[in-house]
């Protein structure tokens, strides 16, 4: 469950390079790669969603997310998860017990938890096609399905839309193999922005008390 939500969020702001893509979405995700490359920081504010019919289940949180080169931060206030990284040493936080896990950022399972390797993962396995191109409200949005060729996402298919006058991505449905339909909509992206190098890192002195495990 929280691997997918942090895999839904960072998507978000991140798009990939090559796969076994018909032509159209590749044209469209170089753009959208080349653009955002570009950038020297994102940050993004987001919804996110998690629907399952069967289990009548219909839960809506806010987050957000920063970028900066290889290093990110990651807010999801609404369940108590905070992420940092500084490109070498990942911290992930939750409210739930005050506990902070310190591990190497090369020590973890898959890049996919990383959104800077997000950039080219569809290096890493991914089929994409051309939908549609799409009106919402005073929006033309490109619409593009992605489909993994092994489980490591735990999802079967990630619908991305995309903004046709922005090349940025709007919002993000997964559809996982748990029965989960997660939907994340991007509400505000900004670039550029001058971070510190401290908001990527944990401070433990601004969490009193917190358990610190560390893994390294």
């Amino acid at each position: 469950m929280k691997r997918i939500i942090l895999i839904g969020f960072l998507l978000l702001t991140s798009i990939f390079l090559q796969a076994k893509q018909d032509q159209k979405a590749k044209d469209i995700l170089d753009k959208v790669s080349e653009k955002t490359r570009s950038y020297k920081t994102i940050s993004a504010d987001f919804s996110f969603t998690m629907e399952n019919k069967e289990m009548e289940i219909n839960e809506k949180n806010e987050g957000s997310i920063k970028l900066k080169g290889q290093k990110y931060s990651v807010d999801l206030p609404d369940i108590g998860i905070k992420v940092f990284s500084d490109g070498t040493t990942l911290w992930n936080y939750m409210k739930e017990g005050n506990q902070v896990t310190i591990s190497n950022v090369d020590d973890e399972s898959s890049d996919l938890m990383d959104p800077t390797s997000l950039f080219s993962i569809y290096e890493k396995g991914f089929e994409s096609k051309f939908i549609s191109e799409k009106k919402e409200g005073n929006k033309t949005l490109y619409e593009i399905d992605l489909f993994p060729d092994n489980d490591e996402l735990q999802v079967s298919k990630i619908t991305v839309s995309i903004d046709k006058a922005t090349l940025m991505i709007n919002a993000a449905v997964l559809f996982g193999t748990d029965g989960n339909l997660y939907t994340i909509k991007v509400k505000k992206v900004e670039t550029d922005i001058n971070f510190p190098d401290t908001d990527f890192v944990f401070d433990a002195s601004k969490y009193n008390d917190v358990e610190v495990i560390d893994f390294r």
